[in-house]
């Protein structure tokens, strides 16, 4: 079977994507931000790494050639180390490839505060060390007016032997990433950056970001810390990132108003066509034509459900208007031919009344009786069934056996023999009891009209189970006259249709009756018999 969602569905589903539109977007410049993070730790993680391969080179070179090694307690073999330098037991000295990968989380990271000012070393630098760092120096100075990276260059102690700022010869310690670094460790992380200088312009070099980020990496030999390259860099800042790639950003602009498009065509196609569709329908049943329901292309439930409703709106306006129009020829016909009686009896009497015997005028009279008693009847009925087609439904319940007794005692005063007999002890109809007595006494009247007072009339009640519906009860009534013949058996639920005129019927006691179950989810059928008439009424219990 086809699915067809709701409309509710197809909103929902709209406005999910309407509202997840700026929170994906939240979403997505939060990654590209720590992106962007983890894009300048990995430059500087590069930088680092070529600064500090020039200073572990150029440190064990001079100390290889320095000729007072003795004197300072060095060994002399070249590339020998002083036992001073620490070393570190959680780095694998014999691995070949030591990969640092970027790992800042600028989402869940702390961000620390502003980095302490440089301090006063306790002691003075290694001298070897410092010459090694004012090697670099000219190199580092001229990097950063390209790169913007402050690099500076600590001896094993923290004091900085080469730096791209005014720190020379000052102590590091103090900060966390270059004491975690001098003890082997690579450490990056955030630091708040206070700036004096005005935000600088979105198309220059310099960056707004108030975040500035800091990698400690340290400088090893052997497996000992020779000292740490400590590098810091402001990251891009998403404002400016995202005017870097303004021209990408307006391609996803352009495809983002697409989607917008093409979900606001879906949306015309889903709902606004078949709401026009079924508005045309609408004007058709306005103009009284047959119409079939509207072809659902969309597939949603309720367009579905609306243009089914309307045809079968339409379908009962039909069947309505179909029945209120025989139903007005009947009406018109069955008093026409008494009122035509009583005015032609009338005229006679106007025109003869002196010249008539006694007997001729009493029985002209009679004949206006008997025609006036025929209308008031067919009044009654009439408004019987009108009261029938229109019945509201209560929460009213019946006794069906004791309403069944009671009717049976009733009409057995009056001579018509009725033999109620059920097979259940008790039984609670969902119908009041004066329209259960209303409906049975109906088709006792009607045998009666049929067969006369000596008809003998049977009901047998049983209770059935209907298959997804519940229990019903079903009233077989029969009686032994002389039936229904094959010709009128799909006429006797028409209203006015009657064989008993001349003994009083008006044709409409059965559709009273079929009005009545109806109304209360019942039906009436007739059903085949050898002797007489048999009607099956079902009843919901």
């Amino acid at each position: 079977m086809l699915w067809r969602p709701r409309l509710r569905t197809i909103l929902l589903i709209i406005n999910l994507g309407i509202l997840l539109l700026p929170l994906g977007g939240i979403g997505v410049l939060q990654l590209y931000e720590g992106e962007l993070v983890r894009r300048t730790e990995s430059e500087l993680i590069s930088q680092g790494t070529l600064v500090g391969a020039v200073y572990r080179e150029e440190l064990l070179r001079l100390r290889a050639s320095d000729d007072d090694a003795d004197q300072a307690g060095i060994p002399a073999p070249q590339y020998g180390l002083p036992a001073t330098f620490q070393p570190v037991t959680h780095v694998d000295p014999t691995r070949k490839y030591h990969p640092i990968i970027p790992t800042l989380d600028i989402a869940n990271g702390k961000v620390r505060p502003p980095a302490p000012s440089a301090a006063v070393p306790a002691k003075a630098a290694d001298p070897v060390a410092a010459q090694a760092g004012q090697l670099l120096a000219p190199i580092l100075r001229s990097s950063k007016d390209t790169t913007l990276v402050g690099i500076r260059v600590l001896d094993s102690s923290g004091t900085v032997v080469a730096t791209t700022g005014d720190e020379l010869g000052l102590s590091l310690a103090n900060r966390e990433e270059a004491r975690r670094a001098l003890t082997g460790e690579y450490v990056s992380l955030l630091r708040l950056r206070i700036s004096d200088e005005s935000q600088p312009d979105i198309a220059s070099l310099s960056r707004g970001n108030l975040k500035r980020l800091f990698v400690g990496m340290p400088v090893m030999h052997e497996g000992r810390v020779l000292g740490a390259v400590v590098l810091s860099r402001t990251p891009l800042d998403i404002r400016k990132a995202l005017y870097l790639v303004r021209g990408q950003l307006a391609v996803a602009a352009a495809v983002l108003l697409g989607v917008v498009l093409v979900v606001t065509i879906l949306t015309s196609v889903t709902v606004n066509r078949p709401l026009k569709a079924l508005v045309r329908q609408a004007e058709r049943i306005m103009h009284g034509e047959k119409v079939l329901p509207v072809e659902n292309k969309s597939g949603i439930h309720e367009i579905e459900q609306l243009s089914q409703a309307m045809s079968a709106m339409a379908k009962t306006l039909e069947e309505r208007g179909d029945y209120i129009r025989t139903f007005a020829a009947n009406v018109s016909h069955e008093f026409k031919t008494p009122l035509t009686s009583i005015r032609g009896t009338v005229e006679l009497l106007d025109d003869h009344f002196k010249e008539m015997s006694a007997e001729e005028r009493d029985r002209f009279l009679r004949i206006i009786a008997t025609d006036t008693e025929r209308l008031d009847r067919l009044v009654r009925r009439l408004l019987d069934l009108a009261r029938a087609d229109t019945f509201t439904v209560g929460e009213e319940r019946t006794d069906a056996l004791e309403t069944l007794a009671h009717l049976a005692q009733r009409y057995l005063e009056k001579g018509v023999s009725v033999v109620v007999a059920c097979s259940d002890t008790s039984v609670h109809l969902k119908m009041g009891r004066e329209a259960f007595e209303s409906v049975v006494s109906n088709m006792i009247e009607n045998a009666r009209q049929h067969g006369g007072d000596v008809v003998q009339v049977r009901i047998t009640g049983r209770v059935a189970e209907l298959p997804g519906e519940g229990q019903a009860f079903d009233l077989d009534i029969q009686d032994d006259g002389r039936g229904i013949s094959e010709g009128n058996r799909d006429k006797v639920f028409r209203p006015f249709f009657t064989t008993a005129r001349e003994t009083g019927g008006s044709g409409m006691g059965l559709s009273i009756v079929q009005a009545l179950l109806r109304a209360h989810g019942g039906s009436i059928t007739l059903e085949p018999s050898e002797h007489g008439a048999l009607f099956r009424l079902r009843v919901p219990v």
